[in-house]
Order: C-alpha cells, then structure tokens, then sequence
C-alpha cells in the first residue's frame, strides 16, 4: 500500500478528532494536541510549553517504511527524542499499533484503536456520567481536602485538639493509600522503562537505576579469602566491614570474593516541575469554583457520609472505668 493512502486515512481520522483532544507521547508521555492538519504537515502544541511544532509527512513516510519494510517490530527507543509525536499520531491507523509495556511500533492485521489518543473517536455529544475511582486513597484524599479547607492549618497551635486528631488520621490514611498506590505504579514503570534516560510525564520525570547492597559473606570465607592474599587474620578477626575495604585497597581481591553483592533495581524520582503543578492545582480550583449548587451538595453529602463512616469505625466507647 503506497504511503499516500495511509496519509489520508490518518488526516481523515484527524479530522474528526475533537479539537481538545488530547494525545500521548508513547515513552514520555508528554500531553500534546493537534493545533492543524495541513496537506504536508502536522502542527502541534505541548501542554507544557508555549508555541507550536510541525510534523512533516516526509518524515512520517520515513518512519512508515521502517515499520512495514522488516517483519520485526519497530523499538520506539529509536526514535530521536523530539519524534515520539510521530508514533502516536501513525498508531491513529488501524492497521498500526503502540505496545507500551514492549517498547514498540508495529504493523498490526487487527484494526485496533490508539491507546495514546484520550478521546473516542465516536462520540454521542452525551457527557459521560461521573466516575469515582474504586480506591480507599480517593476517599481519603477527598476527607484531607475538605479537613483543610475547614480548619485552614496555618497555624497549628491554635487549631483545636480534635481538629488535630483529624488531620493527623486523615494524612495518615493518605499517606499509606499513596505510598501502596506508589509502589504498584513502581512495579508497572519498571516494565516500561528500558533504559537510564529520564522519562518525563506533566509533573515531573523519572528514571531507572540500580540500589546496590553488599553484604560480607561468612567469617570463614571472608578469613581465608584474605590469609591467601597475606593479611593477617588478627587485622581483620572481627570482620567488620570498614576494615575489610581497607585490606581490599592493598590486595588483589576483588569485592566479590568477600562480599554477597545483591544488586535490585527501582524507579527514582528524578524531578518535579513545582510551576505545572500550581498550575493544575489552580485549574482545579476554578473548576470547583464553577460548579453549581446541585453539585456541590452532592458532593457534600458524599463527604460528609464518609466522615461519618469513618467516625463509626473509629469511635471509642470505653465499657471499663479505671480508679
């Protein structure tokens, strides 16, 4: 199939994309929208920078022929760094594909939809009914909130004791429902990402890299070991570890002999862009600002059903009475 009638179909489908639709780099996923669709180029616009950006058909065609000229998929590490738009916007084809979890680009004989476009393509113009994520940190993180709000905590010596108890459960609560939803998101980025590089997202970035742990193995091992290269045993009968490396420094050993090395690896927070955060928060608020009354006491009545859950489960009737 010449590249020309895969280039229509893709500006066919851009075309009835929604002009607030939102598309995802495939590795960084950097947000980003279609500002036009022109005959030989694309212009877009990150969300998190000013200005726009063409995407040249030329160089879609070039990407085309990498992924339809061999049976192998296409590694997106490949790409250069500014090019991952170029992936999103040719999984829009149905006979294209993003593997996220893989890393790859390929040829599918499955008409499948993008998954780096947030919008359907059929829409019915209905707004979708509001969704509440089955999550206890939702829950709590909506207490915490609306506990702020109320008690206004700038200056906590004044606050009541109760209203203290409240915020330190609530920050409790939240604390732990984050820190397990962090570590479930750890386990699925560590799948993800495949190389040292930063991957950046709206907030911030993160990378891969490696903690690394020794421990010394036994004390028989470890003396023997160091007798064979000349050092005494007195200088190191205690094994202690700072000891050890000295030897290390003056013998032909190396740091496996004496040691168990245990090497695992984890995802580390790299960097948070502080200014885009501010910014979304002050978009939430506005958004909170506009909603109508109906609304607000709705959700309302969800907080205040879920303190009062919260307060039956935690309430303490003492049954003994100490003299």
């Amino acid at each position: 199939m010449p590249f020309s009638v895969t280039w229509h179909t893709i500006t066919d489908q851009l075309d009835e994309v929604p002009s607030d639709a939102t598309f995802l780099t495939p590795l960084s996923d950097r947000s980003f929208r279609i500002s036009d669709v022109q005959e030989h180029r694309l212009l877009i616009s990150y969300r998190d920078q000013d200005g726009t950006i063409p995407l040249k058909r030329e160089q879609f065609e070039t990407l085309y022929e990498r992924v339809t000229d061999t049976p192998q998929s296409f590694e997106l590490d490949r790409l250069p760094a500014d090019a991952e738009p170029y992936a999103t916007i040719l999984s829009i084809h149905p006979r294209f594909e993003v593997d996220q979890r893989e890393g790859l680009l390929r040829n599918t004989d499955h008409p499948t939809p993008s998954a780096l476009v947030d919008v359907t393509l059929d829409t019915t113009g209905e707004t979708p009914a509001r969704q509440e994520p089955d999550l206890p940190l939702y829950a709590d993180s909506l207490l915490l909130i609306d506990a702020l709000e109320r008690y206004t905590p700038t200056d906590l010596s004044t606050m009541e004791t109760a209203e203290l108890v409240n915020l330190y459960t609530l920050c409790s609560d939240v604390q732990r429902g984050a820190n397990d939803l962090r570590q479930d998101v750890r386990a699925v980025l560590l799948e993800r990402l495949h190389h040292d590089q930063p991957v950046h997202g709206q907030y911030g970035s993160v990378q891969r890299t490696i903690r690394r742990n020794r421990t010394l193995k036994d004390d028989e091992t470890v003396l023997e070991k160091l007798e064979e290269a000349g050092i005494d045993r007195e200088r190191v009968t205690t094994v202690d570890a700072a000891k050890v490396d000295e030897a290390l420094d003056v013998v032909e050993l190396t740091e496996s002999d004496l040691y168990d090395i245990d090497e695992s690896q984890y995802v580390r927070k790299a960097d948070v862009d502080e200014e885009v955060k501010e910014s979304r928060l002050q978009g939430l608020k506005d958004q909170l600002a506009a909603v109508d009354s109906t609304d607000s006491e709705e959700l309302q009545r969800e907080i205040e059903e879920l303190e009062s859950r919260i307060e039956e489960l935690t309430s303490f009737k003492s049954g003994t009475t100490f003299e």
